[in-house]
């Protein structure tokens, strides 16, 4: 098949970025002709998409073109004369290249895959402005508590009209856990869970797990990614073991104002390459992924899973579909930063979290990159008819 890989691109270490290069090196493997066509905002696939579609970076420049940019539709249309793809596989689209890049692939069977809540959350995250988990469908309540501004309605309006005809112009939509689509079914969107390829262990790693309790946090550094409760959490360890540390590898928004409240104790790294996160568990006793918002997957708890790590991990979303409490970790509500403390402190206690490793087997087998593969590739058959 020759096969149309769409995506916004907003950062080249993003998660959705990352599983699109994978996708496009195991569909290639399995003998596919695969295109990639991008906005031109963050990275812009850093060098490695046949078609670039200019976006802007100012939000103000982006209030009409999230609606509809005209250079995105006019990249897409160039992409199906040259390229006459047999499918196009669809995954972010609203922030950048717009709903009617999406319109505009003409007759060219489509595909989606949705990451995210942003195709079904003007904020993208569902959570309340107080930072709780939202539960309700889109519409006008996101004006009245104050998710989308009253001036930006009308805008909002249009553009969700336009995400919704394009959602529907998608013959086959799949997403990443068995959470995110139960919440499209919610909205209206049918979508097919599908097992993200997870990948193993580099050949020679090998764990060595650190003298004193050693926590690794990694991921962006945005709000709802709850690192202010697991700095609060962690401060309250190092009470009860004052040579525990935690590490926190990655950036974001947040980093500026973390390192400042940040007790003795914690390190950050800033952003590594993706191949380097791996090193990061070799001496780790667990992984915290302290989300407030219901993570739709959670990648980093698999990839954490796969090199014998622990996860601690928040309970409401797709983190629960990885990490098996009491089997490869620990889960906790969404948000409570005292039952945080509880998790890490039994792990510092050295009692709890267990780990199996048959449980984690079970999920590599479950996520291996040869069954994606075969998961994409029945997606792009359903799609393409």
């Amino acid at each position: 098949m020759r096969i149309l890989l769409v995506n916004d691109w907003v950062a080249g270490e993003g998660g959705v970025e990352r599983w699109l290069l994978d996708a496009r090196g195991l569909l290639e493997e399995a003998g596919h002709d695969v295109r990639l066509l991008v906005s031109s905002a963050g990275t812009a696939a850093d060098g490695d998409a046949e078609y670039v579609a200019r976006a802007a970076r100012s939000p103000v420049a982006q209030l009409p073109l999230q609606v509809a940019n005209p250079a995105a539709i006019v990249t897409a249309r160039r992409a199906v004369r040259s390229f006459r793809p047999d499918v196009a596989l669809v995954a972010m689209f609203e922030m950048h290249l717009s709903p009617a890049a999406v319109l505009a692939l003409g007759d060219v069977p489509v595909a989606g895959v949705v990451m995210y809540y942003k195709p079904v959350c003007p904020n993208g995250r569902k959570l309340w402005p107080d930072g709780t988990l939202c539960s309700v469908r889109a519409g006008a309540v996101c004006v009245r508590t104050g998710c989308v501004p009253a001036w930006l309605a009308p805008r909002e309006a249009a553009r969700y009209a336009l995400i919704a005809r394009a959602l529907r112009r998608m013959t086959a939509v799949a997403t990443c856990s068995r959470w995110m689509a139960a919440k499209l079914a919610a909205n209206g969107v049918d979508a097919t869970p599908l097992h993200l390829a997870v990948a193993p262990p580099a050949p020679g790693h090998r764990r060595e797990a650190a003298p004193e309790p050693t926590f690794v946090y990694a991921g962006r550094l945005a709000p709802e990614k709850g690192l202010d409760d697991l700095l609060d959490a962690f401060a309250s360890v190092r009470h009860s073991h004052p040579k525990a540390t935690l590490r926190i590898v990655g950036g974001g928004p947040e980093g500026a104002r973390l390192r400042a409240r940040a007790t003795e104790g914690v390190t950050f790294t800033g952003r590594v390459e993706r191949e380097a996160v791996a090193t990061q568990w070799r001496d780790a006793w667990a992984a915290v992924v302290p989300s407030r918002w219901a993570e739709p997957y959670g990648m980093v708890a698999a990839e954490a899973i796969a090199h014998g790590v622990p996860v601690i991990a928040s309970a409401t979303g797709g983190l629960a579909e990885i990490v098996e409490d009491g089997r490869t970790g620990a889960l906790f509500p969404n948000g409570d930063a005292v039952a945080l403390r509880d998790r890490m402190r039994s792990v510092a206690d050295a009692t709890a979290p267990a780990f199996d490793d048959d449980a984690a087997k079970e999920l590599m087998r479950r996520h291996a990159p040869r069954r994606h593969a075969e998961e994409l590739e029945e997606l792009l058959r359903r799609a393409g008819g």
